[in-house]
């Protein structure tokens, strides 16, 4: 585990398996083995020895939770996955890492309700977890991963669903392209040239160039069965799709309307609605998207979450910079329609713009050390129109006016200039895809192993107790018991005990050395029911010694 945490991925590969070759009946080596395939990016070879760790172990939840971890990446086995985190649960309720995987199953499909509950148990039991609090900000922020489109519980791989979204995404682009470009070149020469005829002709070839096009970008689309579900699941991608498939047949209606020798004028509304439509819906298209991502979810309480962990995790000081821009965005399109109403309406209501910055500016304060420059001019930048366009408004003046508009607009400029840069240098830019998930390995936690004095003590002892809870209470029962050559314990206990434990797997297990009358040993861990005993995973060994005569008076 100390070379995966210094990055060494293939040297702790050889050490898991050297260590697994001297202990087979061991399941951590196991689990570090399929640990270091995950950190090189062979999913297909770590599952192997994340199921081989389940078997060797089947109550140990950081076995079920590796399994959980490899299963999650493997087309068609995501509800595997989520039995085997929900397992994980049940073994260790008391430890955070199962809802925290919980958590981020269902944030990796899109359902953000189910994460935020999870991440939320996960920081009643450990406040301070980092994966949990960068996750649950994602979660109240309403993120979607980066493949939008994919439902991971899909048996098909993303690779396929991707090239699909892609073909869909570029047909799309250029279906809407071409007949913009068309429809500005066909009125330009008819109204500019008197070019009408030959332009139309244009326009037609234009329109059966699309043809071709949408052809060749369909039989990218291998996967149509998916195809359907992927416009639902990425709602914008369905916009898009759509958007281009009307923009047809109204560029075709509007050369052919073009077309009559005397339009009735009652037509007219509708020949300049489809070459609007046909133009602009791309820009709207991408203005609606930019104000609805603005404000989807709550980035103000996102925030709240995400900075505790920002010191401990490089994820969250990246995520805290992406949400500063989202409440800015936020603050500058409630103040450009505050201004807006005042100019038109009454000016003076503009004071109420001096108000509107204060969570942007409580926010920032919080988090004044995130180091993008542009960010704290941009901020600068609202505050300073916020308090011009409230002075113009209460001194009645133009230039309090001008300073506050210029600054507003100034704001938009930054805005566009940090977004082109970072576009630039291919790195995270000013938007809600630039946040990421924490993601750190899962099921890495070593086994509890049983030293040789308490396997001497369960190979010895006169009389075990096995201690399990039902739903009348906590129950005791007489037990015979062995220890594996793994570290477990085999149990052959009552009827009852069997029942109980398919509910609640959690028994403490006692034993007295009769070698060493003053000497006892207790195992708490999961019990697992096998054909004709009990197995019995530790997770917590206690020993002790019975007080002596003198200290029982």
């Amino acid at each position: 585990m100390t070379r995966l945490n210094a990055g060494r991925p293939e040297s702790a590969l050889d050490a898991a398996r050297y260590a697994a070759d001297r202990e087979p009946t061991a399941e951590w080596p196991q689990r570090l083995i399929s640990l270091a395939h995950e950190r090189l990016g062979r999913d297909a070879d770590a599952l192997p020895a994340a199921r081989r760790a389940v078997e060797l172990s089947p109550g140990s939840w950081p076995a079920r939770l590796r399994l959980a971890s490899v299963l999650r990446r493997i087309p068609g086995r995501w509800q595997e996955a989520v039995e085997h985190a929900a397992l994980a649960g049940k073994f260790a309720p008391e430890q955070p890492s199962p809802a925290v995987m919980l958590g981020d199953l269902a944030l990796l499909r899109g359902e953000h309700v189910r994460a935020e509950r999870s991440y939320r148990a996960a920081l009643a039991i450990d406040p301070g977890n980092p994966q949990a609090r960068v996750n649950l900000g994602l979660a109240l922020v309403r993120w979607d991963p980066p493949r939008a489109h994919h439902d991971p519980a899909w048996p098909v791989a993303h690779r396929d669903t991707g090239r699909a979204r892609r073909a869909l995404e570029v047909w799309s682009r250029q279906v809407r392209l071409l007949p913009a470009i068309a429809t500005l070149a066909v009125a330009a020469a008819a109204l500019l040239l008197d070019w009408g005829a030959q332009a139309r002709l244009g326009g037609f070839a234009v329109l059966a160039l699309l043809v071709p096009l949408t052809v060749r970008h369909a039989r990218r689309v291998t996967p149509w069965a998916y195809a359907r579900a992927m416009l639902c699941r990425d709602p914008w991608l369905g916009v898009s799709v759509v958007s281009a498939a009307l923009a047809i047949p109204a560029f075709a209606a509007w050369l052919l309307l073009g077309a009559v020798p005397a339009l009735p004028p009652a037509l007219d509304p509708v020949w300049a609605g489809l070459a609007g439509y046909v133009v602009l819906s791309w820009p709207a298209l991408a203005a609606v998207r930019v104000l609805a991502e603005t404000w989807r979810g709550r980035p103000l309480l996102a925030l709240a979450e995400t900075l505790p962990a920002r010191a401990a995790e490089r994820t969250a000081r990246r995520n805290v910079g992406v949400l500063l821009w989202i409440v800015l965005g936020r603050t500058w399109t409630v103040l450009v329609a505050l201004v807006g109403g005042a100019l038109a309406v009454e000016p003076r209501a503009a004071v109420a713009a001096v108000a509107v910055p204060y969570p942007m500016v409580r926010s920032y304060l919080r988090a004044r050390r995130h180091g993008d420059r542009a960010l704290s001019a941009a901020a600068a930048l609202v505050v300073l129109g916020a308090a011009g366009c409230a002075a113009g408004g209460l001194l009645g003046q133009a230039w309090p006016w001008r300073i506050g508009l210029g600054a507003l607009l100034a704001t938009a400029v930054v805005y566009a200039g940090r977004a082109l840069l970072a576009w630039w240098r291919g790195g995270p830019g000013p938007w809600r895809s630039s946040m990421l998930m924490c993601d750190l390995p899962m099921g890495a936690e070593p086994s509890v192993p049983l030293d040789a004095q308490v396997r001497q003590t369960f190979s010895y002892a006169r009389s075990i107790v096995l201690s399990y809870g039902d739903a009348l209470g906590p129950r005791v029962a007489g037990a015979v018991a062995g220890v594996t050559s793994s570290g477990e314990l085999r149990l052959i206990a009552e009827t009852e005990a069997w029942r109980a434990i398919e509910e609640d797997p959690r028994v403490a297990v006692f034993a007295s050395d009769p070698t060493q009358r003053r000497y006892w040993v207790e195992v708490r861990g999961v019990a697992q029911a096998g054909s004709d005993v009990l197995w019995v995973t530790p997770k917590e060994v206690l020993v002790g010694e019975f007080p002596g005569r003198h200290q029982r008076r």
